[in-house]
């Protein structure tokens, strides 16, 4: 077993983990945050993507010691004072939802594009959401949400 402190979302976790324990399974089990949903556990599905220093990162694929002193933000971070930040109440009025199985990270891998500062287009838009996979919504929903927090941020991808 190894010591290990996980700052995530501004509360510092210090934990016991095994080596091979990976980020997402600690977050839920040691952390108490099960707002990160496990899929496939294998990088493909994106259920589990929460961001690591400000990047996404896929929870079962990185070494919970891996990421030992670093930034971590998980779903259960975005509230704003218990209401729903601009992402959350985007993906609400625009049914960016179903089963809601992706939409924790989903909502994770919204708030990197964000949060970037960058233009982007509809094309890289569409691109970098299909990355992680819902089975429900077919993505057009969600990537309405996505598209009026960025246009209403000013990164409407115009001239991208």
């Amino acid at each position: 077993m190894t010591r290990i402190q996980l700052n995530v979302n501004e509360t510092i976790h210090d934990v016991e983990v095994e080596p091979r324990h990976s980020l997402v399974d600690t977050l839920r089990e040691g952390c108490g945050l099960t707002g990160s949903h496990i899929g496939c556990e294998h990088g493909v599905c994106g259920a589990c993507t929460v961001l690591v220093d400000d990047q996404p990162v896929r929870g079962c694929l990185m070494f919970a010691v891996q990421a030992d002193g670093k930034d971590i933000r998980t779903v259960e971070g975005l509230d704003d004072d218990g209401a729903f930040n601009a992402l959350q109440q985007a993906f609400h009025e625009h049914h960016a939802l179903q089963c809601g199985f992706c939409t924790p990270g989903m909502l994770m891998l919204a708030t990197w594009i964000v949060e970037r500062g960058l233009p982007v287009d509809d094309n890289e838009l569409r691109e970098i959401m299909a990355s992680n996979l819902c089975r429900c919504t077919g993505y057009r929903n969600i990537l309405r949400a996505v598209r009026a927090v960025l246009d209403a941020s000013g990164q409407d991808g115009a001239g991208a």
